[in-house]
Order: C-alpha cells, then structure tokens, then sequence
C-alpha cells in the first residue's frame, strides 16, 4: 500500500469535507468526543493520542432508528457519504466484528450495510493509551494493520499517511500536491514511536498474561462464584454494554401514530434485567450474577464458536464507563487464578 507524507493535516481534512460530512475527535476534560468538522472555521485539529470515549458503532449502528412502518413500506433514507477522523485499532477490529454479524449472508442489516459502504475511515495511531487499554492481550496493538481507506502516524514536522485500500489509494492520487515521499527517517521515526508505545501497553498489562487461551479460561469458569462476587458492586447501569464498540444486541418494539404503526430498532443490554425475560414472565437470568456471566460468555466462547474471534477488542471503554466497578480485568484474572489452582490440585491427585 502506499506511504507518503504530509505536512498540513487541515489541508487533507479541509479535501475530505469538501467530498462528505467529517467527524474528528474533540478534547473535552480527560476524554475525546466526536464533532462535525467545520472547514471554515480556523480551529486546531490534533490527533487523539488515544481511542475516543464513545463507540464507533454509533456511526454504523444508531441508538435508536425506524426499521418499518405498516400499513406503508418505509422508504429508505438515502444514506450520503461520511468520514471519520482518529479511529485507532481497536475501533476498526471492533468493525470488523460489527460486519461479521450485521453483513452475515442470509441475516444482512440493509440499514447497516449501507452506512458501511458510504464510510471513509481515517485511522490515527495511539500515543499514549490509558490504564484501562488493553488490547495487546487481545491481539491488538497501538496502531491499524488492516480495515482503514487512510492512516495517520504523527511525526515531527509533519505526518505520514498510508493508504489501505483502493479509496484511500485514489484519495492520494486526486490530492497529489499534498503529498511528498516518506524518507526512510520519518519511517524510521514511525516505527520507534510504535515500538515504544507497544511497550507502554505491555507494561501496564503485565499482570494480564495468562497460562491458557482468553475463550478456554471463561469456559472453564462459567460456573464460577466470580460472577456472583463480581456482581455485588454492579448497579446494572448498563454502560459496559453501551460503550462497548462490538455488542450489538437490539430489541424491536411497535408504536402507534394517528394513521399508521412504526417498528423502531434500538440498542438493548444484556444485563438489563427483562432481557432474557420471555412470554409469562419465566426469566431465566434474573439473577444479576448469570448476567455478567452471560456476557463473559458471549465475549469469550460463543461468538468465537461462531464467527473464529473473540468480541473483545480490548478497548477499555466499559473500564472507565463502569459506575459500579466491575472491572472485566479483573475478572479474567480471577477466573485465571482459579483455571491454575484446579491445574495443581489436578497435578497432586495424579502423583
């Protein structure tokens, strides 16, 4: 793929909105937000040195949308290109997940698929991740290897971009004056800065090593007490769910206006507690522990059964958005530890 560089970053932000509505990440406190870039205004656009605090699935997959209406069809809105700035690694392998569910044959998303299409994805690598990041224990890492149109690596005196895939390639072709070859020193710069933000994220995770693969330890726990200890200080508060950039769980629901009925499409969570609630009310997780335990569950073996990968990318988003300090580190940790001690106990009885 090509790998050029750039000394202007609003200059390629000014071409990219002149084609679409851009999202880039603003800094608001501790934490980066998405707003809609403004061209004519004279404002500073930096490069999250980390993966903003909202999902990107809101892009893909909206809070809440209209999926029918009766007695008439409903005329699908057409969907006009957009593009997002600073998506960084864990966003685009949380995509990747999001397109295995919502593009799956016989089950595909109309709504979904064609959002997909019209998204031009600018990629930006981390500097600095936070505490609760912990994507290179599931193989992640600080910046994109795959599913970007363009990627933008900070460096001094500018920036180098690289191209991954055929948009992207024809973005840099149509803007060639903005371009200059990317010498072997700023490469070179590219790659230390990687190099060393790797090993920032393997230091803070240190303790996340485990002595089996993530999916055999959460099954080998699931009828753990940890689920149920974990679960005192949970408030159901949802948020693990709703930050989360790869749970994708909706519920449909009817409403009626004056002349017509609407169905509306919106995200639902899995430690709400009417989720699994069925006709007569039987609900067989109305205990809050086999919620958390459903979830670790479907993170960790039942879409990897399905789909060949986990649905954890490591983010840490339902680290920092936790109100009642369930830490999903922890957790596996916990599991681990017990995963070792039946390994011992197992090696006693066998001498």
């Amino acid at each position: 793929m090509q790998i050029v560089f750039l000394r202007d970053l609003k200059a390629l932000l000014d071409a990219v909105a002149e084609r679409m509505d851009l999202y880039v990440p603003k800094q608001t406190g501790p934490h980066y937000v998405y707003n809609r870039y403004d061209p004519s205004e004279d404002e500073h656009v930096e490069v999250n040195n980390i993966r903003v605090c909202t999902p990107p699935k809101e892009f893909l997959f909206p809070l809440r949308e209209l999926a029918a209406v009766f007695p008439e069809p409903l005329e699908s809105k057409e969907i006009e290109p957009f593009a997002v700035f600073g998506l960084k690694d864990c966003d685009l392998r949380s995509i990747a997940i999001l397109d295995k569910v919502f593009r799956e044959k016989e089950f595909e998303d109309p709504f979904y698929v064609k959002r997909r299409e019209k998204m031009f994805i600018i990629s930006s690598d981390c500097s600095n991740p936070a505490d609760s990041c912990f994507c290179n224990v599931l193989n992640g890492g600080p910046f994109a290897q795959s599913g970007f149109d363009l990627n933008v690596s900070e460096v001094n005196g500018g920036f180098v971009v690289e191209a991954g895939s055929p948009k992207g390639e024809d973005f840099v072709k149509e803007h060639s004056e903005f371009f200059s070859r990317a010498g072997d020193e700023v490469l070179a710069e590219r790659e230390e800065q990687r190099a060393e933000t790797q090993k920032q994220l393997e230091q803070n995770n240190a303790d996340l090593k485990f002595g089996a693969p993530v999916n055999e330890i959460v099954e080998n726990g699931q009828d753990s007490d940890v689920f149920d200890q974990e679960a005192t200080t949970c408030v159901e508060c949802q948020a693990c769910t709703r930050v989360c950039p790869t749970c994708h769980c909706f519920y449909l629901y009817d409403t009626k206006k004056d002349d017509y009925f609407s169905k509306m499409k919106m995200w639902d969570s899995c430690m709400r507690i009417a989720y699994a609630e069925v006709a007569g009310g039987a609900n067989p997780r109305k205990i809050l522990g086999d919620r958390l335990r459903h979830r670790f569950m479907h993170k960790f073996s039942y879409f990897l059964d399905r789909y060949g990968v986990d649905m954890c990318v490591g983010c840490g988003r339902c680290v920092d958005a936790e109100a009642g300090d369930v830490d999903i580190r922890e957790v596996l940790k916990k599991l681990n530890e017990e995963l070792k001690g039946e390994g011992k106990n197992k090696a006693k009885v066998g001498k």
